[in-house]
């Protein structure tokens, strides 16, 4: 009986993982307010917000409720959609694309086409 050396099929490689939506939020909003001058504690402020929650929320430790985030842009004279946008933007090329069930109808499909 001669032993036959098996040779696994080579895995596949792995996808990277997605960061986390609060890392996304935290780092956009760390970076809008870099660029827009104010400190930290200035910024928090201007958007009556805690100094340390919003610190929390900028290094990626807290969920934001959705009121923080567009408090922060507000008082930047910013828009919330850029920060969507930018999120947006640095997600595209870490998500593959999900393949549609074989029976798709046409609401799913828009809706698929909307999410991407």
């Amino acid at each position: 009986m001669t032993d036959r050396i098996r040779h696994a099929a080579p895995e596949p490689s792995p996808v990277p993982d997605a960061p986390l939506l609060r890392h996304l939020v935290g780092d956009a909003l760390r970076r809008a307010r870099r660029e827009r001058g104010p400190i930290l504690r200035e910024a928090a402020e201007a958007a009556r917000g805690s100094l340390p929650y919003l610190s929390e929320i900028e290094r990626g430790r807290k969920e934001p409720s959705s009121e923080a985030p567009a408090a922060v842009y507000r008082a930047l004279d910013l828009r919330l959609a850029d920060l969507l946008g930018g999120i947006t933007g640095r997600l595209s090329p870490v998500c593959a694309p999900v393949s549609a069930p074989h029976r798709t109808t046409p609401a799913a499909q828009q809706a698929l086409a909307l999410a991407a």
